[in-house]
């Protein structure tokens, strides 16, 4: 029996929680208040004081940069973007207000929707990035399971086939477990949860993978340890069952049978209705035995049988 590869298209966004981040925009843009009208600058008037040919006496002329535009104006701004779907405009607005306002909850608002806008824009990788400095800066900020979920999400839309680097599915693991260890009662918990499952079982399918390849080329010993990798990494995904089957063909191979006899034993225990169990049976009444669990095998003690 054999599972068809998870694809790209198996990571859409389509489903229940599709829509949060959009619903996030429009809270932010119900909630705001209306941006405040004028100018920052001071009165020209003052220049009438500058006296180009004195410049080191009466009283000293201190430069400053002024703010080109008022905070609130430029959130407005950006959020008005946002809900035209300009989102390359909205994340200039706020790298703008983000740098005009260091250190202060208006570059803590910016880092917040230039996250959002770059995820909705599919620019995952400076989303990555702009996630990673939020939470550098704001770790105890209220809206810090949203950024770790738009970071996760950056990462988990970049997830490729099962045949090619995992890289990106592995960091989505972790920030997935991050969410469920950090919040576990989040409104991004359960889909973080489910969406770690999913993560978690793509890596095992690509130790399956490379594990079948070894196993075709008779290299049964790097078989082994990629099958094993995926129990003792990845024994909750779906691949746990297959990956016990051809431990026993692997280990009947080599002439281990206790192995393998222990490997059909614990597939059997666990999952007894499984085809994979009925091909790991076969296989063994085809060299005349039968699954017999040793205790002290390390399959064995992967699964905590006694």
């Amino acid at each position: 029996m054999s599972f068809a590869p998870l694809t790209a298209r198996a990571f859409s966004l389509e489903g229940k929680f599709a829509n949060w981040p959009a619903r996030f925009a429009v809270l932010a843009a119900l909630t705001l208040p209306v941006a405040a009208c004028g100018s920052s600058f001071d009165s020209l008037d003052s220049l009438s004081s500058f006296n180009p040919m004195n410049l080191f006496g009466g009283e000293k002329y201190s430069p400053k940069v002024e703010p080109d535009t008022a905070p609130e104006l430029l959130y407005d701004e950006g959020l008005a973007d946002i809900n035209k779907k300009d989102y390359d405009k909205a994340t200039d607005k706020f790298k703008a207000l983000e740098k005009q306002y260091e250190y202060s909850q208006w570059e803590r608002k910016a880092l917040l929707m230039e996250t959002f806008s770059q995820y909705q824009n599919g620019n995952f990788d400076d989303a990555i990035g702009t996630a990673q400095r939020y939470i550098g800066r704001y770790s105890t900020a209220p809206d810090l399971d949203y950024v770790y979920y738009l970071e996760a999400m950056s990462y988990y839309n970049q997830i490729p086939d099962v045949s090619r680097d995992q890289d990106r599915a592995q960091k989505a693991s972790v920030v997935f477990g991050q969410i469920v260890d950090k919040f576990p009662k989040s409104q991004y918990a359960d889909d973080a949860r489910y969406k770690l499952q999913v993560t978690r079982d793509q890596l095992a399918g690509q130790e399956m993978m490379v594990g079948r390849f070894y196993l075709n080329r008779h290299e049964y010993t790097a078989a082994i340890n990629r099958f094993r990798d995926v129990l003792a990494k990845y024994q909750t995904t779906r691949h746990a069952q297959e990956a016990l089957e051809r431990l026993t063909e692997a280990y009947l191979a080599l002439g281990i049978t206790n192995e393998a006899q222990t490997a059909a034993a614990v597939l059997g225990h666990n999952f007894p209705d499984s085809p994979w169990y009925k091909d790991a049976y076969a296989l063994l009444q085809g060299g005349g035995l039968k699954p017999h669990e040793d205790p002290t095998s390390w399959i064995s003690k992967a699964f905590h049988l006694s």
